[in-house]
């Protein structure tokens, strides 16, 4: 049949025959339809005339079978292609064809061996067709047949790929669509539709304008009409847009490419996108980020490297202008700067300060927040009501409001604050023309003054060091008593004798009585090598260090070894020069340019009574249990904090009910005149009797030690086990189901009824809902309920995940999500910590009494709405 061309004025459809909806006069006929059925299938046909031979053979057949139409023509195919076990029952099959019945079936067949061809790649292979063979007549009326063959292989191919097709498009977690040539869509997956709405066929016909801004939709349909007319693939392409129910602009990538049918002809373009608008707001606070820690870095290394206040002030102008700001101004206390303790005023801000620096990325432009002009070391106060003042008042940032016409269009009020001290006021402005300080501008400028504040008072500290060494000594010291649960703690700090001629020298020796969550308490004694106001300073800075990281609830060799990195940065005692050096390169410094300590660090849970050491360096602690001699606990040394490489060893030790414990420096035990080891007989046999008081035990120590601790600080903590009896602890594991919930409130209300605590059985209840829920949603495994009760009752919930709550402020239109605002409420305090097999939840509630006030459940959760 000759071909029929398409008329001009006859539109195509996408696969290029008659558009959708045309009449059928209007087909249009094709030698080669592209995207044809027939160019992946390849249909051969052959037929069968009434003598059961072949008599006419396709060009498909020749392709499919490897046969010429020649050596076909002529021959029974039965006899040619089939098997000759299987002959017999083809013969029956072809007689019953030419009987006149049609015919359905799966063929094995094979290329004769006595191919004349001897380059026909395809003799002697056997393959398996699918046949249908139709009875047919011969213009003389004869039975004959014609027979249509596929390549069985063919169709099962076709039909895995479509299988393939259809699980990719349809599961695939990106916004799948098909487009056709005219830009519509012809496909869409569920994932696409899941973020615009609606169901895959309600985006069948639909453009880039109905999803986009026009003039994004515009870009991207002309890279649309490149990659059809090119076929060059786009990759990662950003578009950006909105999506219904969804807050704010959001940002996909976007990867293209061009779809070919079987025949090779273009027929759409496949779009793959993914939403990355958390990724782009990711990279966009880590560029910030990254920005902010050079600056930090920056200030690190410039910041305090001279002991002059001025110096110290222009340095950290030096860093934030121009690269944070255009206008920058510091003022301390005049008062601080002469010596004075509490200026008048200090606490109220009104006290007079003094501009010790200025700095401006602009033409000469005095600058004063409150809009008054202060020259470079001037006088001045602010007044009371200004923003200035706020800030120094309150120890907190504010923003000073922009002068109408003026220049600056934003200004921070920073205070700077070191040591809990407002030494003096920071201002940093931005020009007009600038982009406005932020939260992040804020956390930063906070940061910025607060370092340089430190480097200031150490300055001021320093000139001063023989006034404050005391004070900075007893401060750094736990006030009063220490408390701890299941301890019965008594202590002794005693400043070393004046062998260098300064009479009460601060030392570096420190001891602290940290509690810990889960009625668990760290005992720690340390002692800085050296002496003077560096040593103390270092001794501060790893006690906060020490506590920082309990708060942590590290394991006590963890704990040593992250001490050991910030000893690594502490200077040295000979200059300021060297101690900024080891602190930037801690790696690098030499031995003798670095701070060394020892600290042994316990942790005692009053539940199992349980004690785990881990020792740096320092002298092993003593136990004397009930009706025993006092020996010395085997714990591994280690070495010092500073020297670095290696790591530190654990040991867990029982302590029975009545033992004591003594922790203590070496100033207690070893003098010029007495060497260590006598020292620690005569400590050994001093702790006789456990049972004495602890403050008797403590005297006797020292009475009997006195003469060898001329020299050096003392530091004595002792503890007495008082392990929390087996009554005050509720313990119960629950099933991983909802009904969990009920019955850990039931089991907290039993308990506190059985401890006569009715009072706060109301709000336990609560909480403990809560944290159960909590565990139940976003935990795993089983989940522990615990009750403790000692001087307060503390609430822990335990389960095996390892993502930490965190508690997030609710919209009022949110339904859930105020749990732990709630628990953080209604109790005295609250947090997690991570256990070796997951976390732990807990909050604790004072014991009810004469002082205690109690939260009200039913106006907590009124708040919150």
């Amino acid at each position: 049949m000759s071909e029929i061309p398409a008329r001009a004025s006859e539109p195509e459809g996408p696969s290029g025959g008659a558009s959708d909806g045309a009449p059928f006069a209007d087909a249009v006929w094709q030698s080669s339809p592209p995207g044809s059925i027939y160019d992946y299938i390849k249909v051969a046909s052959f037929s069968i005339g009434p003598d059961g031979l072949v008599d006419q053979w396709s060009l498909r057949a020749e392709q499919l079978l490897g046969i010429r139409a020649e050596d076909a023509v002529g021959t029974d195919p039965i006899e040619a292609f089939i098997d000759p076990d299987l002959r017999e029952r083809g013969q029956r099959k072809m007689a019953e064809i030419l009987d006149g019945r049609e015919w359905t079936g799966v063929v094995p067949f094979r290329v004769p061996d006595d191919d004349a061809d001897g380059e026909r790649s395809r003799r002697g292979q056997r393959g398996l067709a699918e046949v249908y063979v139709m009875p047919t007549r011969t213009e003389d009326g004869e039975k004959a047949a014609v027979c249509i063959v596929v390549d069985v292989r063919v169709l099962r191919s076709i039909e895995t790929d479509l299988a393939a097709s259809q699980a990719i498009f349809g599961q695939s977690p990106f916004g799948f669509l098909l487009i056709d040539p005219d830009l519509r869509v012809r496909r869409a997956n569920e994932r696409f539709a899941s973020v615009f709405g609606g169901t895959p066929d309600d985006h069948r016909g639909k453009g880039v304008h109905d999803y986009l801004p026009r003039a994004e939709a515009d870009r991207v349909s002309a890279t649309l009409r490149r990659v059809l007319e090119t076929g060059d693939s786009i990759t990662d392409m950003h578009v950006t847009g909105f999506a219904p129910h969804s807050d704010g602009r959001r940002h996909w990538s976007v990867n293209l490419y061009r779809v070919h049918s079987g025949s090779g002809r273009p027929i759409g373009i496949s779009w793959l996108g993914t939403d990355i608008t958390a990724r782009r707001e990711a990279a966009r606070e880590a560029a910030s980020a990254r920005r902010n820690l050079a600056l930090l870095n920056e200030a690190g290394a410039r910041i305090g490297n001279s002991l002059d206040l001025e110096t110290t002030a222009r340095e950290l102008l030096d860093v934030v202008v121009p690269g944070f700001c255009d206008l920058a101004t510091v003022d301390l206390y005049q008062g601080l700067l002469v010596g004075d303790e509490t200026p008048p005023g200090l606490a109220d801000g009104s006290a007079e300060l003094r501009r010790v620096a200025f700095s401006s990325a602009v033409s000469d432009v005095p600058f004063h927040g409150t809009g008054e002009r202060v020259r470079l070391g001037a006088v001045h106060h602010y007044p009371f009501n200004s923003p200035c003042a706020d800030a120094l008042r309150t120890a907190r940032p504010r923003t000073v409001p922009a002068e109408d016409g003026g220049l600056v269009q934003s200004t921070l009020a920073v205070p700077m604050v070191a040591h809990d001290t407002v030494v003096g006021l920071a201002q940093f402005a931005r020009t007009k023309g600038s982009e406005p300080f932020g939260d992040r501008d804020r956390d930063l400028a906070v940061e910025l003054a607060a370092r340089a504040a430190v480097c200031i008072d150490n300055a001021r500290l320093y000139r001063r060091e023989h006034e404050r060494a005391l004070i900075l000594q007893r401060s750094l010291l736990p006030p009063g008593d220490p408390e701890a649960s299941g301890l019965d703690i008594a202590c002794r700090y005693l400043p070393g004798n004046a062998a260098t001629g300064r009479p009460s020298e601060v030392g570096g020796d420190w001891f602290d009585v940290i509690e810990l969550p889960g009625h668990r308490t760290a005992l720690v004694v340390g002692d800085v090598m050296g002496r003077g106001l560096r040593a103390a300073v270092a001794m501060g800075e790893l006690r906060t260090a020490v506590r920082t990281l309990a708060g942590l609830d590290l394991e006590p060799a963890e704990v040593l070894a992250q001490l050991d990195e910030i000893a690594r940065g502490l200077g040295a005692p000979g200059s300021v020069q060297q101690a900024t050096r080891a602190a930037r390169r801690p790696r690098e410094a030499d031995l003798s340019e670095v701070y060394l300590a020892t600290c042994v660090y316990a942790v005692y849970d009053a539940v199992t009574r349980r004690c785990t050491f881990a020792n740096a360096g320092h002298l092993p602690p003593v136990l004397v249990e009930p009706g025993e001699s006092a020996l010395m606990l085997d714990v591994p040394p280690g070495l010092p904090l500073g020297v670095g490489g290696e790591p530190f060893e654990e040991v867990e030790v029982e302590l029975p009910e009545g033992a004591l414990l003594a922790l203590y420096t070496d100033g207690l035990v070893e003098s010029r005149d007495h060497p260590l080891d006598e020292g620690l007989q005569s400590f050994v046999g001093a702790l006789t009797d456990s049972t004495r008081p602890l403050e008797d035990v403590c005297d006797q120590v020292l009475n009997t030690l006195d003469s060898h601790h001329a020299e050096d600080d003392i530091a004595l903590l002792m503890a007495r086990v008082q392990g929390l009896p087996s009554e005050s602890v509720g313990d119960w594991t629950l099933p991983r189901e909802p009904r969990s919930v009920g019955r850990a409130r039931e089991l907290a209300r039993a308990q506190l009824l059985d401890w006569d605590l009715e009072p706060l059985v109301d709000t336990t209840e609560l909480l403990v809902s809560e944290l159960v829920t909590n565990a139940l949603r976003y935990g795993e495994g089983e989940i522990r309920l615990r009750l403790l009760l000692d001087r307060t009752l503390v609430c822990e919930v335990w389960d095996s995940g390892l993502v930490q709550p965190r508690r997030r402020r609710a919209r009022d239109t949110d339904e859930g999500g105020r749990g732990l605002q709630l628990v953080g409420l209604l109790s005295a305090a609250w947090g997690s910590r991570r256990t070796p097999r997951g976390k732990t939840v807990w909050f604790e509630l004072p014991l009810p009494g004469a002082d205690t006030q109690l939260a009200d459940p039913a106006e907590a959760l009124l708040s919150l709405f």
